[in-house]
């Protein structure tokens, strides 16, 4: 009988696979947001319900809370409308309407990281919203239209008042800057209720778009990351930081030497500030 119970076959390992793998993409896909809290305790509520009818054999309470299994799944669909309409609008967006060709600028994440630090420098507030999978043309509309390059000189100049175009969020499309005085949505998360209104339109656009949104605070100069609904805050090695976010969300954007001695050259001044970074680190460990 124990070897009729444990007979596994192709079939339900696949089974199993699948399950596993979509419970595991929604769990992540809703990580450290306010739907996983939402989806968590409605998943613990059910499963409780569940072991507790089983455990004590209660038949029609069981059969009760299969039948408003199927509205809790419409309740569900309402609820997390815009983690569906974000996830849907990615995969659609990725699969049938992939980005078009478009010019490339020398080292531009390097360019935009270091324009980044320098408005953190001056104090100068700013909101900038790199453009992924999802497209944020919507929020474009809401702005004026620039289709410029990015520069320090311009985004200093765009985001300093009281210029008319210095409040609202900048858009960035194919490595330019597509519009400026923008308005993104504002989240509603209760841990931002003390932070400003550029760190809530920056998790509110991340909450509902797959976009990578920089943030400097004018009050402390202060650089912070939204994605996924979830705001970093990089008060040290900033440049650093989001050089990296930078480059995960334009990864066509890094320039590729042209010639060999190009290459060579870059390679070597890797190697040299590697070489100049380790012996700092030494210096200080003697020191101490």
């Amino acid at each position: 009988m124990l070897s009729g119970i444990l007979q596994i076959g192709f079939r339900d390992i696949a089974q199993v696979l699948i399950l596993y793998l979509v419970v595991y993409w929604v769990l992540r896909y809703v990580r450290g947001t306010r739907s996983a809290q939402m989806l968590l305790g409605g998943g613990l509520i059910v499963g409780v319900l569940l072991v507790f009818t089983y455990l004590l054999s209660f038949d029609v309470l069981a059969h009760v809370i299969y039948f408003l299994l199927g509205y809790v799944a419409v309740i569900m669909i309402v609820v997390f409308q815009h983690e569906l309409r974000r996830a849907l609008a990615l995969l659609v967006g990725k699969t049938l309407f992939p980005k078009a060709a478009h010019t490339r600028q020398a080292h531009l994440p390097e360019t935009l990281a270091h324009c980044v630090q320098k408005l953190a420098s001056k104090q100068v507030g700013a909101l900038i919203a790199v453009e992924r999978g999802i497209s944020l043309a919507g929020y474009e509309d809401t702005g004026v239209k620039l289709d410029a390059l990015i520069s320090q000189e311009l985004l200093v100049s765009l985001f300093t008042p009281p210029l008319p175009l210095h409040d609202g969020g900048i858009v960035v499309r194919n490595g330019r800057i597509a519009a400026a005085h923008c308005l993104f949505p504002i989240s509603n998360q209760v841990a931002l209720n003390a932070s400003g209104m550029r760190h809530r339109a920056a998790v509110g656009l991340s909450e509902e778009t797959d976009a990578v949104i920089i943030t400097v605070s004018e009050e402390t100069g202060v650089v912070s990351v939204a994605y996924s609904g979830r705001l970093r805050r990089y008060p040290e090695n900033a440049e650093k930081r989001v050089l990296r976010w930078l480059r995960f969300a334009m990864p066509g954007m890094r320039a590729r030497p042209s010639t060999f001695s190009e290459w060579l050259g870059t390679a070597l001044t890797r190697q040299w500030k590697s070489i100049q970074t380790q012996a700092g680190e030494e210096a200080e460990r003697a020191n101490d």
